[in-house]
């Protein structure tokens, strides 16, 4: 069974969208898929098959304070507004294509982090619907900027604090021919942040979230560790950017956004073969 897995990385996830919307255009398919945080909020867009829709709403509504700005952090208490990502943009704006994401046989997983056990939990996305929609938002939804997603009995924030790329679910799942495509470049590692005293400070209330984000550097190394490893030995294929995306985690300016996409429309024509060949 084929997989692919998304890293997230905020707005690097456009890099990700570019590859993924070549391998539309070219019929490349899979089994399943799998996205943390940026991958999971755009990523649903390769199971509804909608070319270019997370580019364009990012470059024409970036910039609207309902979106993403310290208004919305204000005033609701997350500083990507709920009410304007996962329900007005969604459904009058640039209109998710639910239909489709149900009938395509493609299963698509999320995964978000339970904040008052410090683990990550993933769920299966089957119809686009509001209960989908709020686990995207959950994985999506980046500490002390956002509020905690209450969902199934648990409080919910971004799945990547513990687990960057989904690869090792899609493993645990079954899935053995497995692409991976990454949003740093090959070599890269996080080192640990000067922030993390501040961070316990802010989730107190939190202590083993504190924790799993005070040693997230060291999580996410030993995953791209292991990525790179598999990848060397050729038990995945693993898509990496040629170099440093070099873009903010919240930039709303137009040509940033399609620069990265672009970067990602060039790699996606660059891997097309390799993917084909992979997969048979």
């Amino acid at each position: 069974m084929t997989g692919l897995s998304l890293e997230g990385g905020a707005m690097r996830g456009l890099f990700s969208c570019g590859i993924t919307d070549v391998w539309l255009e070219h019929g490349i398919e899979f089994d399943a898929a799998a996205g943390i945080s940026a991958g999971a909020v755009f990523g649903c867009n390769f199971k509804s098959r909608q070319v270019g829709r997370a580019v364009r709403y990012n470059k024409r509504y970036g910039r609207d304070k309902r979106y993403c700005s310290i208004w919305s952090m204000i005033c609701t208490g997350d500083l990507y507004g709920v009410e304007f990502c996962y329900h007005t943009l969604p459904d009058e704006l640039d209109i998710f294509d639910r239909e489709t994401f149900k009938n395509n046989p493609m299963k698509f997983y999320i995964g978000a982090t339970d904040v008052e056990t410090g683990k990550i939990l993933y769920h299966e996305c089957s119809d686009g619907g509001r209960e989908d929609l709020e686990w995207m938002r959950a994985s999506a939804s980046m500490p002390i900027v956002s509020r905690p997603v209450p969902l199934e009995g648990h409080l919910l924030l971004d799945g990547g604090i513990v687990e960057a790329v989904p690869l090792p679910y899609m493993e645990h799942l079954g899935y053995t021919r497995n692409v991976v495509i990454l949003t740093q470049p090959k070599g890269y590692r996080k080192t640990k942040s000067s922030g993390t005293p501040l961070i316990r400070m802010l989730l107190h209330k939190y202590p083993k979230m504190a924790e799993a984000m005070s040693v997230r550097y060291l999580r996410y190394n030993e995953q791209i560790d292991a990525i790179d490893r598999k990848a060397d030995r050729g038990e995945i294929l693993a898509i990496y950017p040629d170099e440093s995306l070099g873009i903010k985690r919240t930039e709303s300016n137009p040509d940033e956004l399609e620069r990265v996409y672009q970067l990602g429309r060039r790699k996606g024509q660059e891997t097309l073969n390799m993917v084909r060949d992979y997969l048979v």
